[in-house]
């Protein structure tokens, strides 16, 4: 079958699934393929679910007037989507980036939504199966698509944009992230610059964080740039104080006035600043821009502060690479209060510089005074140390069930893999 025609089978039943656990009747299966799994032994369960069709790439699994054969199926989605993406002439708006990039979509996302119809990506489905899922999700009365790109090494957000194709671009930031992927910082960067390279070739638009000399120079070539910054830039701002919220003061390109944000730490400060300067690009009131903002509250371990009987608790656990370690081990320093505790995770996916840069951050959190620090897991019990030690969350948790600390400030912080929200568990 034709891209075409499965596209005409799509305008008629939109909505895809891949997973048949969650399938309603009225959907598209497609049979993906994974490492621990083939999604065409499925098909027959999926269409006895009530799938309308189930989209194979292997004939054995073939059913006469029920099943597509196509010669790969993740391709076909991907073909798919690009296809869909293109019956739409609204900006599409991709995001990247090291750190920062999901609060970033979802603020802009608050931005954007509060004065157009926005669609955008759901939780953290930012790679080769969930971009093609986000973008088959927007609906003809889009007025806005915003589009979360993640990527561990190089080609990976070139791919995506081929079936994306964004009119407008940010890199959120480019840090010592994925660094056995993309092969080190400069990798980094290189990767993540797909997505410049991709506007550049495409006449398109690129918001950049003026104060990162790294993405200036990243960006050159591009024929049209916003920038947003603390100097010099299209939209400016800075950081008022950050305890124990992030507070903006807007000082060019927007009338807002200063933004009481639900944010934790000044590192979000560039995520703001690009949220409003997206806004105001796109012609989004000041007002609704400012009351957006400020409603946004994080979740999902993502610089979420909650409070546990007296104590504070900062909760990131959603992800770490060093370079939002160190900020966020820098902003908890800074802040004010007599009992501050760490409890950190070990970082994945850093390669051959993985005990190195464990080493870095415990000579890091050396140069600060601490009630305690708890460091868990991975290359944390390879590096030596003086702090208390802890094989995974589960023994940190009992650990601090047993200290009973009141009136403490605590960050609990550590790689997706390491689950350290499991810490604050009764």
């Amino acid at each position: 079958m034709s891209i075409e025609s499965l596209y005409a089978l799509f305008r008629q039943y939109p909505s895809v699934q891949t997973d048949t656990r969650q399938l309603k009747p009225g959907d598209l299966f497609f049979a993906l393929k994974g490492e621990n799994f083939n999604g065409n032994q499925f098909a027959r369960q999926a269409l006895e679910a009530g799938a309308v069709a189930a989209i194979i790439d292997e004939p054995a699994f073939a059913i006469e007037g029920k099943t597509i054969l196509v010669p790969d199926v993740l391709k076909a989605l991907q073909e798919l989507a690009g296809r869909h993406r293109d019956s739409f002439s609204v900006p599409f708006i991709a995001i990247t980036g090291s750190n920062g990039k999901t609060t970033t979509k979802e603020l802009l996302h608050a931005v954007l939504s509060s004065h157009f119809r926005t669609y955008t990506t759901e939780g953290n489905l930012n790679n080769h199966i969930g971009i093609p899922l986000t973008l088959l999700k927007v609906k003809p009365d889009a007025e806005m698509a915003v589009i979360e790109m993640g990527a561990n090494h190089q080609r990976e957000i070139a791919g995506y944009c081929t079936y994306a194709k964004p009119d407008y671009g940010i890199i959120t930031n480019c840090g010592k992230a994925h660094l056995e992927g993309f092969g080190g910082v400069e990798g980094v960067r290189k990767g993540k610059g797909e997505l410049y390279d991709y506007l550049r070739a495409n006449n398109g638009t690129a918001f950049i964080m003026q104060d990162y000399d790294y993405l200036r120079e990243m960006s050159r070539g591009i024929s049209k740039i916003i920038r947003y910054g603390t100097r010099e830039a299209d939209l400016e701002g800075n950081m008022v104080k950050s305890e124990p919220f992030l507070e903006v003061e807007i000082t060019k390109g927007a009338a807002t006035g200063n933004i009481h944000t639900q944010l934790v730490g000044d590192y979000n400060l560039p995520n703001v600043l690009l949220a409003v300067c997206a806004g105001k690009c796109f012609g989004v009131p000041d007002k609704k821009i400012k009351t957006a903002i400020e409603n946004y509250t994080p979740s999902n371990s993502r610089s979420q502060l909650l409070t546990l009987g007296n104590n504070q608790i900062i909760l990131d656990a959603y992800n770490a690479n060093p370079s939002s370690m160190k900020l966020a081990i820098e902003n908890f320093a800074r802040l004010q209060a007599n009992e501050k505790i760490l409890m950190l995770g070990a970082m994945a996916e850093l390669g051959a510089e993985s005990l190195q840069e464990h080493q870095a951050l415990i000579e890091l959190i050396g140069q600060y005074q601490w009630k305690a620090v708890v460091l868990v897991g991975g290359d944390f019990l390879k590096t030596p140390h003086p702090f208390i030690s802890c094989g995974d969350a589960a023994e940190a948790r009992d650990w601090f069930r047993s200290q009973s600390f009141t009136g403490a400030h605590i960050l609990v912080k550590g790689s997706r893999s390491m689950k350290m929200e499991k810490v604050l568990e009764p």
